[in-house]
């Protein structure tokens, strides 16, 4: 459930990210619209969602989706918005088309940005997936529920620990693979200072 949204919500949200920075005011309203979806309680959208798409994985899929825009599209714009404005008018002199300088200077350089947003959306989903069981979907979210209607805090625990982990197993692994497809001269060395 997780990694389907978050791959749909990265698919998705990088390309708002860009909007934003490229077109201002239609990219202010998509980054608007993705930030109104936040102001939804979860259990609501999904309460929508079901006369659409039914119970189960989908309508979860999509609700983490929905979630995931916003903390992928804001970073990308705030990355990219975070250029030196004259490396980019100098890769403008050198004769680099836009896509160009998309593509080889400004998505490298907002990495670092694009990266945390992935990551906090990432941790975000794996947080709001375990409402997924009302639903249907299944994942650790059985046993907090099933704690909480029998008063059995071994069963909640049972779903809020692993889930836990697993939070800390996206962030662990995301940080990992930033470091690792950060580009050259762009990755921190391990005794830098934050």
């Amino acid at each position: 459930l997780v990694i389907s949204a978050l791959l749909l919500s990265t698919l998705v949200g990088i390309p708002i990210g860009i909007a934003a920075v490229r077109y201002r005011r239609a990219g202010q309203l998509l980054i608007a619209l993705t930030s109104l979806l936040q102001t939804i309680p979860s259990l609501a959208l999904l309460c929508f969602l079901i006369p659409l798409l039914g119970i189960g994985a989908l309508p979860t899929v999509v609700a983490l989706f929905l979630y995931g825009l916003l903390p992928v599209a804001q970073s990308t714009a705030a990355g990219l918005l975070s250029i030196d404005a004259r490396l980019l008018e100098t890769a403008k002199l050198l004769g680099l088309g836009r896509g160009q300088r998309l593509r080889w200077i400004e998505l490298p350089m907002a990495s670092p940005a694009i990266w945390a947003g992935i990551k906090t959306t990432a941790v975000i989903n794996v947080a709001t997936a375990t409402i997924a069981a009302l639903i249907g979907a299944g994942g650790y979210g059985r046993f907090i529920t099933s704690g909480l209607a029998l008063n059995d805090p071994r069963l909640l625990l049972k779903g809020a620990l692993p889930t836990a982990v697993m939070a800390i197993a996206f962030h662990a692994t995301f940080e990992w693979l930033s470091q690792r497809l950060m580009p050259n001269g762009l990755a921190r060395s391990p005794g830098e200072k934050h």
